[in-house]
């Protein structure tokens, strides 16, 4: 591995709990409450005026019975962990993004786009114990909120990076095995992802065999333009998978040359990783397999 960055991390990151304050929730959002970043001085009324002028630029958090949410924005929500089951990928989007295991099982360095509440990036860190997982998150408050969201402390094989996804990936130079893009604001994918001078910076940090597996939600228009770039990117070597159930879609794409995926030996292994992760991979493999014969 060449390099894992330069950035400077969060000092202390992993070490700050802060201190939440709960509003109640006036919104068509499952909770009683809405658990807020702002001190206790700022009135509840004006937290309310901006989440729904779109001006709120904090994230907050939502808790159900079953589910804690992240929100950046009362449009979209941001991550979802299961309260009895912190570790497990909750929403379909994630599952699918995960279908990089299918090819690469044994990732050395995984670097993912984006914190959010770390659905990934718990995944990747308790699932596969030989790879070193760089997180980039440019936002400090979300950063802070970490432990709410049972994200490991940094360590030799983990750590969570405060800065700009797009400068990480621009000095990664050819270090990464799987590049998980997952950088979101309150109006869909982060801006700086969607250029296509993010896609060639990608293309390069990744290994000859490297994959980049970049989650596309939001306005279509921040990101029809970024598909039709990585085909010319990536020479065709890509596959976009659309995820019903959370109106996402997933773009897979291979940096290595006239990739030709085995369909009959990927199945066998989707099956494999079922047992394994309880995830419905072997789904994930027919839609992939469709996509490619239609493409």
């Amino acid at each position: 591995m060449k390099s894992r960055s330069g950035l400077k991390k969060l000092e202390n990151s992993s070490a700050t709990r802060p201190s939440l304050r709960n509003i109640a929730n006036p919104f068509p959002i499952d909770a009683n409450e809405l658990r807020v970043l702002d001190p206790l001085g700022t009135s509840s009324a004006s937290i309310y005026k901006r989440l729904l002028d779109g001006t709120y630029d904090r994230p907050f958090i939502v808790d159900n019975k079953r589910y804690r949410s992240l929100y950046l924005g009362l449009t979209y929500v941001q991550s979802v962990m299961s309260l009895t089951e912190p570790d497990v990928l909750s929403l379909r989007y994630t599952e699918m993004m995960a279908s990089f295991l299918l090819f690469n099982l044994t990732p050395r360095h995984i670097a993912i786009l984006g914190l959010g509440g770390g659905s990934l990036a718990k995944f990747c860190f308790h699932s596969l114990p030989d790879a070193t997982v760089d997180v980039i998150e440019i936002d400090p408050d979300v950063i802070s909120l970490r432990e709410y969201f049972h994200i490991p402390e940094d360590q030799e094989r983990f750590r969570v990076i405060q800065g700009d996804a797009a400068d990480y990936v621009a000095k990664a130079e050819e270090s990464i095995d799987v590049l998980l893009a997952d950088a979101f604001d309150a109006d869909g994918l982060a801006s700086s992802l969607s250029a296509q001078a993010f896609l060639l910076t990608a293309y390069n940090s990744l290994k000859k065999s490297g994959i980049l597996v970049m989650n596309l939600a939001g306005e279509e228009a921040r990101y029809t333009d970024l598909i039709e770039q990585a085909v010319d990117m990536f020479d065709g070597q890509l596959i976009v998978v659309p995820v019903h159930d959370d109106e996402n879609q997933i773009l897979f794409a291979f940096k290595q040359k006239a990739f030709e995926p085995n369909w009959t030996k990927l199945t066998r292994r989707a099956r494999e990783l079922k047992s394994r992760f309880n995830i419905d991979f072997p789904q994930f493999v027919q839609a992939m397999e469709r996509l490619s014969q239609e493409g």
